[in-house]
């Protein structure tokens, strides 16, 4: 994360990039988020690994979004494995999207977006 004042007020952004395509969708809304200054994408493998500073930095984060590409919850779960708690999360797959057969498009990238800031705004 930048030291920049504008971003270090951003919200933190942890998307599911899975290896399927709702991980690929997700992972993509994030870097859109990030781009566009509305939050800011971090390392969800920094907290799988329990990074001290990645942890510290979560946990110091006034919002923090979850984007979970599928129900099995993963980028959630680790978070809290690591116990961070105070997210707001959604799943891309609640959005009507199908797993294995969601086309990477404008479209739905910018569902997954459109849900992401409105999620934002409810935190």
């Amino acid at each position: 994360m930048n030291n920049n004042d504008s971003e270090a007020t951003l919200a933190l952004v942890f998307p599911c990039s899975g290896g399927g395509d709702a991980g690929e969708i997700s992972d993509l809304a994030a870097r859109k988020l990030s781009r566009e200054k509305i939050a800011s994408m971090f390392c969800l493998a920094g907290i799988g690994a329990n990074i001290d500073s990645f942890v510290a930095v979560a946990n110091e984060a006034e919002k923090i979004l979850v984007i979970n590409g599928c129900p099995l919850r993963c980028a959630s779960k680790t978070l809290e494995r690591s116990k961070i708690n105070n997210f707001k999360s959604f799943i891309v797959t609640d959005l009507g999207l199908q797993k294995g057969s969601i086309q990477i498009n404008d479209k739905n990238l910018d569902l997954i977006c459109n849900k992401a800031k409105a999620t934002l705004v409810d935190q």
